[in-house]
């Protein structure tokens, strides 16, 4: 599988999300896409990034731009975590961690002293031709959300015009 590279087009992809969507990437051709990769449900640096796109979601939404948040947890996990913090936006499941590979997120971690293979918080930002043009590895979560808003506000003037 090829990882995907800044201002390479990314290959169309297909997934579960939450709202029993079957998440394909081709469909958001027309739109700004957020892709953001968390750890784990129901954690609390999870939690909160999860809540500040929510709290962003019509800003995002007014510069043509779609967000989803992909986890390794179950579709079952992902429609409680949801629905428990109102999320705006659907949680794409990626049990099987291709999506994970194809965008190099796992990594290893060290919790306690003890190693283990994990998804190191990353985003990517995919433009209406499907190009990735920004990624942001090792996030770190408070104001992160408006870091991409900004990103994407910054930058749509430059898509409308290629």
């Amino acid at each position: 599988m090829k990882i995907v590279e800044i201002g390479k087009k990314v290959n169309n992809f297909k997934a579960k999300s939450t709202s029993e969507i079957e998440f394909k990437l081709k469909d958001f051709q027309d739109n700004f896409l957020v892709l953001y990769f968390y750890p784990k449900d129901n954690t609390p640096g999870c939690t909160q990034e999860g809540i500040d796109f929510s709290d962003n979601y019509k800003k995002f939404k007014n510069l043509n731009t779609e967000i989803f948040g992909i986890s390794r947890d179950s579709i079952k996990s992902h429609e409680n975590f949801k629905k428990k913090y109102k999320y705006k936006f659907d949680l794409i499941s990626d049990e099987n961690e291709e999506i994970c590979k194809m965008f190099d997120v796992i990594k290893e971690k060290n919790m306690y002293g003890k190693k283990y293979m994990g998804i190191e918080r990353s985003t990517f930002v995919i433009d209406k031709k499907g190009k990735l043009i920004k990624e942001w590895r090792k996030v770190k979560v408070k104001g992160h959300a408006e870091e991409v808003l900004n990103f994407i506000k910054t930058n749509t003037w430059f898509s409308i015009k290629t």
